[in-house]
């Protein structure tokens, strides 16, 4: 699954390309659960409604209309979103479909812009799904209602972010980072980054780490997650743009996926993967060790 920065670098770039483009036309290609929507609201606030903004909460894309209705699309494992008109853009999982021909197998919906360019919502599980519903109905979706801050929002601070934290004393601090309620988006990759930057074990108990850590720890998860945007996002192997550029980010990692590699502040000693949270996870046995 995509990670907050990955989906932040799909929104960015259908934001620079969709806005004022209006709906004309809605082809759903043999899976009706990836476009759950009756064929009434469709007509009447999909067809000849404008896009007015492309937002995210979390790792769900928004695309925002006229008609005061709204496309909330959830990428899940396998899925792609690629624009195709006068310029070309996407993002996804790393198949044939970003730069080949569309639709294709993949293919579960098609909207058709009136000017004659496309958007295509492509996966191949078939576990992701665009739905149309109210713009001001959007809050009251389960998720909406259960996930937590933005982490890269300025008014996200340590102030707010430690309390928070500590709902969850007696966890690891790894699976703290990775609860969605605690705060948005933080998936694997950016705990281990994050954990690494601030010198905190992933195993150590949220009531073992010090509020001035936690404080470092929040410093560290916006400093990987901008850098990642401004790669264009990790990939983690699995997402991609439409030329079939991956994100550099993975590029930077400090410890992710570098087990058996020297830690760059350590350079005698080797990056050690165990399993914490369920998860994968890097450290250095020297920056961090359990208190």
């Amino acid at each position: 699954m995509p990670e907050l920065p990955e989906v932040e670098t799909i929104r960015r770039g259908l934001s620079s390309l969709l806005i004022d483009k209006v709906i004309a036309r809605a082809i759903v290609h043999d899976s009706p659960k990836s476009f759950p929507n009756d064929i009434a609201s469709i007509e009447q606030f999909l067809y000849a409604a404008k896009v007015v903004a492309v937002r995210r909460r979390a790792k769900v894309l928004i695309i925002d209309l006229s008609s005061q209705y709204s496309l909330v699309v959830h990428l899940k494992m396998t899925g792609q979103l690629v624009y195709r008109g006068t310029e070309v853009f996407g993002g996804g999982h790393p198949t044939d479909s970003l730069i080949g021909e569309l639709p294709d197998r993949s293919t579960r919906v098609t909207l058709t812009f009136s000017d004659g360019s496309h958007l295509f919502f492509n996966d191949q599980r078939k576990f992701g799904w665009m739905k149309l519903m109210p713009t001001i109905e959007i809050p009251n979706l389960d998720f909406m209602k259960k996930v937590g801050p933005e982490p890269l929002e300025d008014s996200f601070t340590a102030q707010e972010f430690i309390p928070r934290v500590r709902r969850r004393n007696n966890t690891s601090i790894k699976a703290a980072l990775l609860d969605q309620t605690v705060f948005a988006g933080v998936g694997n990759i950016y705990a281990d980054e994050s954990l690494w930057g601030a010198g905190i074990h992933p195993a150590q108990k949220v009531r073992e780490v010090s509020d001035e850590q936690l404080a470092s720890l929040l410093h560290e998860v916006k400093y990987v997650m901008n850098l990642s945007i401004a790669k264009g996002g990790s990939t983690d192997r699995n997402y991609v743009n439409a030329e079939g550029k991956r994100g550099s980010y993975i590029d930077f990692a400090r410890v992710f996926r570098r087990e058996g590699l020297s830690c760059p502040r350590h350079p005698d000693v080797l990056v050690e993967k165990l399993k914490v949270a369920g998860r994968g996870t890097h450290i250095c046995p020297v920056c961090q060790v359990i208190q």
